[in-house]
C-alpha cells in the first residue's frame, strides 16, 4: 500500500509511562485507519513507536496530525493522573 511512510518515536524515560500512552492510543488502531493509510503501534521499554503507511502525502499528513493529537491527549491525561495521585 504505502508509497509514503513515517515513524514517530516518543521516549518517556519510564516504561510505565510509555505503557499508559501506548495503551491509550492503541485503542484507535482500526478506528482511524482507512483505505489510504494504516498505522501500527509498538512499545519497547520507555519508547512508543507509531508507524504510519499511506498511499499519498495528503493521507500521510492527515494521519500524522491525528496521531500527534492523540498522543498529546494521552500524555496530558497521564500527567493529570499522576498529579491527582500526588494530591492524595
Amino acid at each position: 500500500m504505502a508509497s509514503h511512510d513515517t515513524l514517530l518515536e516518543f521516549d518517556y524515560g519510564r516504561p510505565e509511562r510509555a505503557t499508559v500512552v501506548a495503551e491509550s492510543v492503541a485503542r484507535e488502531i482500526g478506528e482511524i485507519d482507512d483505505e489510504r493509510s494504516r498505522t501500527t503501534i509498538d512499545r519497547d521499554g520507555s519508547v512508543v513507536a507509531i508507524r504510519i503507511d499511506a498511499e499519498d502525502v495528503i493521507a500521510l499528513r492527515a494521519a500524522v496530525n491525528t496521531w500527534f493529537a492523540l498522543v498529546d491527549v494521552a500524555e496530558r491525561t497521564a500527567e493529570i493522573g499522576v498529579a491527582a495521585r500526588h494530591d492524595r
